[in-house]
């Protein structure tokens, strides 16, 4: 299958979910250069994704990627909560913030039937998973409305996994990208490779195709990958500054900053590694913490401190997703990023 065939977009593009940093606009922005938007939906009420939903559906006719979470949620552990907050109380005290007055934090809803019963008459193109694939009749159910399936390996091992059972393509996240690791059959970080080097490994080894990502943020990244065996390549931090993205000002000197470049694997925001920009609370308390409940629990406690922080500038407990490489970010809309990314597409 041709690589525009399977994403039906002009460009080989995907313009990574970025959950909490965009919405419908930054897809739309993306879809009307020729490449693939992104709606992330995991952070998203059902109102709130019927909503995204209806304005992608009146405002383009072009394919949207439409993201979900697969987690298992897990199951309150007191113990676990209880040392979580006691590892933050030096930072609850410095900020007069009474954990027993914590309220609940953001939730992370995995895909579910009622969720496909939202999704049932818009019937997207293309859904993208992030760690794994959900149930099977879940898979069948998407299957049935002609939806392509693809979803995210950190490993050889997982892109087979993958094959297996039912993607129809697989996103090699390489170690430079930023925002929560994809990774699902081991907690190891040492299994985890960069993309150049993950990329062609899992080319050989599976007949669907392959999208490369992390690291790649300008259109000399873009035509690397697809030498290298990419059917296509997804991007995420170069489109955090863009004018559609919905990036605090906070976040935004963070990724302006000279030290942008210095990120770091981290479990200490949700309690699953994800890849930001070093601030004060990963430099004491991680990049990996042991104290962290499961993912996505450790958000309540440290979303108060995030809270405090930012109400007096400071983006200290904010988490600053971001790859390792931030060259690409520029502030203009994302519809010209797109068309200069797609540059990198021509002669391959």
């Amino acid at each position: 299958m041709d690589k525009h065939e399977f994403l039906e977009v002009e460009h080989p593009i995907i313009q990574a979910p970025m959950a909490g940093v965009q919405d419908s606009t930054l897809a739309l922005a993306v879809s009307a250069a020729g490449a693939l938007g992104s709606l992330p939906c995991a952070m998203l009420s059902h109102e709130a994704l019927k909503k995204e939903l209806e304005i992608l559906k009146s405002q383009t006719n072009n394919p949207i990627n439409i993201n979900f979470f697969c987690h298992t949620p897990p199951t309150p552990n007191i113990d676990a909560e209880n040392n979580w907050r006691k590892a933050l109380q030096p930072f609850f005290n410095e900020f007069g913030i009474d954990p027993n007055d914590i309220p609940d934090g953001p939730s992370r809803e995995p895909f579910s039937h009622n969720i496909a019963d939202i999704l049932e008459d818009f019937k997207p193109t293309i859904i993208s998973f992030h760690f794994g694939l959900p149930a099977k009749d879940l898979l069948q159910r998407v299957n049935g409305w002609g939806t392509k399936i693809i979803s995210s390996a950190t490993t050889i091992e997982e892109a087979l996994w993958l094959e297996a059972n039912g993607a129809d393509g697989i996103i090699a996240q390489g170690l430079e990208a930023g925002g929560h690791r994809g990774m699902f059959l081991s907690k190891d970080l040492n299994t985890q490779m960069g993309t150049f080097a993950l990329l062609p490994q899992i080319v050989r080894r599976v007949n669907v195709p392959v999208i490369a990502a992390g690291g790649i943020a300008d259109e000399h990244g873009v035509a690397s990958a697809l030498e290298l065996g990419a059917s296509a390549v997804q991007i995420g931090t170069a489109y955090l500054l863009c004018n559609e993205a919905n990036v605090t000002p906070l976040y935004r000197t963070a990724l302006k900053s000279d030290t942008a470049h210095q990120t770091a694997i981290t479990n200490v925001f949700s309690g699953r590694p994800a890849r930001g920009i070093i601030n004060r609370v990963i430099s004491e308390l991680g990049p990996i913490s042991t104290q962290t409940p499961e993912f996505p629990l450790a958000l309540t406690a440290i979303s108060a401190l995030r809270s405090k922080a930012e109400a007096e500038g400071s983006s200290d407990f904010s988490p600053l997703w971001s790859g390792q490489n931030t060259s690409g970010c520029k502030e203009i809309s994302a519809t010209e990023l797109t068309k200069q990314l797609a540059l990198g597409v021509r002669g391959i």
